[in-house]
């Protein structure tokens, strides 16, 4: 009996640090009463996904009409920054200009001109400077209103760090020209560390989503097409790899070194244990990309800031 006592007591103990360093682990900062209050104004608002975009309208994602027609009827923005290969900042969403222009350059491999040659979805539009976005939203730096939020999600598409450093540099100096309400978001957990070693009073973001999941269902589609797949010691090798690298980033364990004040997850997934661990710990919640005026109310109804897609809501301001 004592025997079993104590085993049950080291099972707990060891149960108990564990937990203790997860949350640790994952914490986000808090505490920290300038980035509260910043908050606090940014959470007011909803933001259109990739600007006001309308296909029938003939309004492309990212484009400078888009930032328009969001800021025009009041909504926040949210939009995606890359660094060229001539060290210019562009505001396009995907990492190949294919979708979006129907000629494939790669943004990162790509100089600014070689960009803006390209027109965005059959429409006059191009893609915009990341200075051209925030020209729309400049505001009256000496007037009272607070300008509309931006979130700027920062692409680095796995590119080594000195270029990750530069790409978040030079995102930092732009927007320090302009006079804009913002936060910065990121999937890569390095443009958080740099940003908590170097602009510390940023309100800053984690990107995430149930990774593990959508792994799984990737496998599943290419089994039903009949993909060829390689032999079977190296496929085992790789889905060992691929399953550590979904768990790590599922979980978010990089909030260790990167401290985020919000964390920005896929709405669908937001019951996945891991995102509800950092909610409790204090993370504060933005989901993505809602897609509908039923999704919206939820959202808000557990506490986080909308990023909307393909309708506008009956209203700009959040209902918290």
């Amino acid at each position: 009996m004592r025997r079993a006592t104590t085993a049950l007591a080291r099972t707990t103990a060891v149960a108990c640090a564990g937990a203790v360093a997860t949350a640790a682990l994952v914490s986000p900062r808090k505490n920290d009463s300038y980035v509260d209050a910043r908050w606090g104004k940014i959470r007011q608002h909803r933001f259109a996904h990739r600007g006001l975009h309308d296909r029938d309208l003939g309004i492309p994602e990212n484009s400078l009409s888009a930032f328009r027609r969001a800021r025009d009827l009041g909504f926040g923005v949210e939009l995606d920054v890359h660094l060229t290969a001539d060290g210019q900042l562009a505001v396009i969403h995907d990492a190949s200009t294919r979708r979006m222009c129907g000629r494939a350059l790669t943004v990162e491999k790509s100089t600014l001109q070689d960009l803006r040659e390209l027109c965005l979805d059959g429409t006059d539009e191009r893609i915009p400077t990341f200075d051209e976005a925030l020209s729309v939203f400049d505001a009256d730096c000496e007037g009272d209103a607070d300008p509309l939020p931006l979130i700027v999600e920062v692409k680095t598409e796995g590119a080594a760090w000195p270029r990750v450093a530069e790409l978040c540099h030079k995102t930092m100096d732009e927007l320090d020209c302009h006079c804009v309400s913002y936060c910065v978001e990121s999937f890569d957990p390095r443009v958080l560390v740099w940003l908590r070693r170097h602009r510390p009073e940023v309100v800053r973001g984690q990107l995430s989503k149930d990774y593990l999941a959508a792994t799984s269902a990737k496998s599943a589609a290419s089994a039903r097409t009949g993909e060829k797949s390689a032999p079977a010691h190296r496929q085992a090798l790789a889905s060992v790899c691929t399953a550590a690298r979904d768990a790590a980033a599922t979980s978010m364990v990089a909030n260790s070194l990167a401290r985020p004040d919000f964390v920005a997850y896929k709405f669908a997934d937001r019951a996945t244990p891991a995102f509800r661990l950092v909610q409790a710990l204090g993370a504060k919640p933005v989901f993505w990309t809602i897609k509908n005026p039923q999704d919206l109310a939820a959202a808000e109804t557990e506490g986080g800031v909308a990023i909307f897609e393909g309708f506008v809501p009956d209203s700009t301001h959040a209902q918290v």
